[in-house]
């Protein structure tokens, strides 16, 4: 994904005394771990690499054809309930896209719901490589791309087998990469804030993406902090809770663009978990480098952690 970084980095205020990003007084967050069930990071390091197999899952590819058509299948076994929401898009150049989110969703009847967002399309150019021969090239995004929505699948799998106390859905959002320019970028997050369920209002969002670099940390994004502090604090005080703090570290980041800005500006408080230095120097993003061999388990096992303990205790 093409993101604008800044190189503006504020000071949290108190977060630590019970305060959201911005300083202001929050609830008291307490966690129960008992009764939560596992969450695999094994597991969903497999999914990554199942989605890795397909080849690239740039759209229109056999690739993206073949996950979808995987994808589709793996969540109607699991979810209550799966909505495909097919639709196109022209790029600036005139290129037809045809894309495809996929909306999974658990205890649908449930009116308290979390809504968590990852991309599962790939970048059709590596844009970032060193090598001039090899830009044009479509990236394995194993990273970008098969990370987060390895740890939403592998959700999909807790969720069968436990009944969370809240409703949650899974949206697996496509074109979110696609470019080169933002205005052909985030297109399934901008599709689905412009064209969600009837009456749809979850409790917040959280967007997963770029979560499986090999030694991963997660700073507070600033436009999460501007836009939901009060997830950004509950999230990272759950992970501090489990005994994941040294990597949900409790300090700002800087500002990405990414889905979770164009569901706020459609109405949905969402946050984005990214670790956005992707090699030294963040030189593997966009490159092909992103591949199988430079990510890990550590990254998808504690987002996941994070995300199943919010769910088992609530939302």
């Amino acid at each position: 994904m093409l993101r604008l970084v800044t190189a503006a980095f504020l000071l949290l205020a108190a977060c630590g005394d019970g305060r959201d990003a911005n300083g202001a007084q929050v609830a008291s967050l307490r966690i129960d771990t008992a009764g939560v069930p596992a969450f695999s990071a094994e597991a969903a390091y497999a999914l990554i690499q199942r989605q890795v197999d397909f080849g690239p899952r740039v759209p229109g590819s056999p690739g993206h054809a073949a996950q979808l058509a995987w994808m589709t299948q793996f969540l109607r076994e699991r979810a209550d309930t799966v909505l495909v929401q097919p639709f196109t898009h022209t790029t600036g150049d005139g290129t037809k896209l045809e894309l495809t989110n996929l909306f999974a969703r658990f205890r649908p009847e449930a009116t308290a719901r979390v809504l968590l967002v990852a991309h599962w399309d790939t970048r059709p150019r590596a844009d970032m490589d060193s090598d001039d021969d090899k830009r044009d090239l479509p990236i394995a995004g194993a990273n970008d791309g098969a990370s987060g929505a390895a740890v939403l699948l592998e959700i999909a799998n807790v969720l069968a087998r436990h009944s969370a106390p809240i409703g949650v859905d899974l949206l697996f959002v496509d074109g979110e990469d696609y470019g080169p320019g933002g205005e052909d970028m985030y297109l399934g997050a901008k599709h689905f804030a412009r064209n969600p369920p009837a009456s749809y209002r979850p409790l917040y969002g959280i967007v997963v993406d770029m979560v499986a670099d090999k030694s991963p940390v997660f700073f507070m994004e600033g436009n999460s902090r501007d836009m939901a502090p009060e997830v950004v604090e509950r999230v990272w005080r759950t992970a501090e809770q489990v005994g994941l703090g040294h990597i949900f570290v409790r300090s700002p980041g800087g500002y990405i663009t990414d889905d979770h800005v164009h569901l706020n500006q459609g109405g949905f408080r969402t946050i984005d978990i990214i670790d956005f230095d992707f090699g030294p120097g963040n030189s593997f993003w966009h490159t092909h480098q992103d591949s199988l061999h430079n990510t890990g388990p550590t990254g998808p096992g504690a987002v996941g952690t994070v995300l199943i303990t919010l769910i088992f205790n609530g939302g």
